[in-house]
């Protein structure tokens, strides 16, 4: 197994010192700075225009940082790609047309400056039995493999994947995924942006959140949850209203269907045995940590939230 490592033992693969991007007076980038290590798999999450594409960008040398510094194993991202080291799959761009899967591959492995042996990415991507149809003719999902194995053409040490498995559906989902697993077994370091959340939830060794192209959080997985602070908090009481439920203490949101009720809480225990006490016996109870996507949804809103109370003092003065 390769160990990817091109900066010495320790640096890091990718580092934002300070990083914004501006378009006149939209600040899609502002004053991001973040680390990813080596050897891992990353999660890129934040809502559509929170910047995630534009530092992709910027990451992978398509645009230039109106201020601050990205560097990819130490180098400038330019120099980096050119070496070799960087490997990557957006979501714009076509396939040739009137070539075939394998001779699309050939190709590429020819421009990249470490290339593998074309069916050794033809196995590494799942797609050696579409290898001799034509590239332009395939499936969305089968077209998402083929862009995957562009990305994986050569011995790079670093893949940037964004919103990878738009288009695939559960099935191909799963055997891209596999096909990723296996990337970072050989110790690779993957970022991927995507959208859907459980991925994230199930691969990722660590999580980054960004809101309106600054930083929110970046940790694991379990961090990410624990920064939201929140639980669920899910019964059935029959006969009950949300209007009834509303003064309970710690009540982040609260949802009643049918006789089922859904409360997210900040304290569980508070809520919880304030239900007891105002005489209700709520029936089939679950106690939960948010998900990775209530939690990401959390952690945005507080974000949006406090942009929206700082901007009332501000008109205020």
């Amino acid at each position: 197994m390769t160990t990817g490592v091109r900066g010495g033992p320790g640096s890091a693969a990718v580092t934002f010192e300070n990083v914004s991007k501006h378009y006149g007076q939209v600040k899609a980038v502002n004053e991001l700075s973040l680390e990813i290590p080596q050897a891992r798999t990353v999660a890129f999450l934040g809502p559509n225009g929170a910047g995630k594409s534009t530092s992709i960008d910027m990451l992978l040398g398509l645009r230039k940082p109106s201020s601050g510094t990205v560097r990819v194993f130490g180098k400038a991202p330019h120099d980096a790609i050119m070496a070799g080291h960087v490997g990557a799959m957006l979501q714009s761009g076509g396939l040739l047309s009137d070539v075939t899967v394998r001779e699309l591959l050939t190709l590429m492995t020819k421009l990249h400056p470490r290339p593998l042996p074309v069916d050794e990415v033809l196995k590494r991507a799942n797609i050696a039995d579409i290898a001799e149809r034509k590239a332009d003719k395939l499936s969305g999902g089968q077209t998402q493999r083929v862009r995957f194995a562009i990305a994986i053409a050569g011995d790079s040490d670093l893949i940037v994947l964004d919103e990878p498995t738009t288009g695939m559906d559960v099935e191909n989902r799963q055997i891209f995924w596999a096909a990723m697993k296996a990337q970072a077994e050989r110790g690779k370091t993957i970022l991927f942006a995507t959208h859907y959340l459980e991925e994230a939830d199930q691969i990722a060794d660590q999580v980054i959140v960004i809101n309106k192209g600054r930083l929110l959080a970046n940790g694991t997985v379990a961090d990410i949850k624990a920064q939201a602070g929140f639980q669920r908090i899910s019964f059935r009481l029959p006969g009950v209203s949300r209007d009834q439920l509303l003064m309970l203490p710690n009540v982040v949101s609260l949802d009643v269907l049918n006789d089922r009720v859904q409360i997210q809480t900040s304290d569980s225990d508070k809520t919880f045995y304030s239900i007891i006490d105002a005489g209700y016996r709520p029936e089939d109870i679950e106690i939960t940590a948010l998900g990775l996507e209530q939690a990401f949804v959390a952690i945005t809103q507080q974000d949006n939230g406090a942009d929206a109370h700082a901007e009332v003092v501000e008109d205020a003065r």
